[in-house]
């Protein structure tokens, strides 16, 4: 028993002891190398569409659906694939559409910034395409002025992610 339980503290030291990597987006999505893992194909060309709609009731933290664009992002990227090789789409709805909000109507509806602008600016200037669906902007009260104009608003979410569906993106959900 002794050897089994300084076996899983030993495992577990090391692995905390490993530094975070990012290498497609920085400062988000921190990743962690595994040895004798499969890795993506690096040869590839990854087309992905991801359906965030994670509610995060902490409204002081990054999202964790958008941190999980980042984090996929950057396992790809640790898995040898390069950043031109990947090409993502992510549309919000749902309890995740408060992230899509101007840091003032952020402010304006929980007194706190909205601490998702700096992930979504890197992931923009990543290449990534972010979509809001205009039905969940009606449904919360959200005038479109309010979003965040790095932010594209689309007819709905079912809309926007069939059409990148059918244009043969991989499908991934996030919440």
């Amino acid at each position: 028993m002794r050897i089994i339980l300084l076996a899983l503290f030993l495992t577990s030291t090391l692995l905390s002891a490993q530094e975070a990597k990012h290498p497609i987006i920085e400062k988000y999505g921190g990743i962690y190398e595994i040895e004798n893992a499969i890795l993506p194909d690096s040869d590839m060309e990854y087309d992905i569409v991801i359906d965030l709609k994670l509610l995060d009731r902490d409204k002081e933290s990054v999202n964790r659906g958008l941190n999980n664009v980042a984090r996929m992002m950057n396992l790809h990227g640790l898995g040898g694939v390069k950043a031109e090789n990947l090409t993502v789409a992510v549309v919000i709805h749902g309890g995740a559409t408060d992230l899509v909000l101007t840091n003032d109507a952020y402010q304006n509806r929980y007194e706190v910034d909205n601490p998702n602008l700096e992930l979504i600016d890197i992931l923009k200037e990543a290449g990534v395409e972010i979509y809001v669906c205009g039905q969940s902007l009606l449904s919360r009260n959200y005038a479109q002025s309010e979003v965040n104009p790095q932010i594209n608003i689309g007819l709905s979410m079912l809309t926007v992610f069939t059409t990148y569906m059918l244009n043969g993106f991989a499908p991934l959900v996030f919440g």
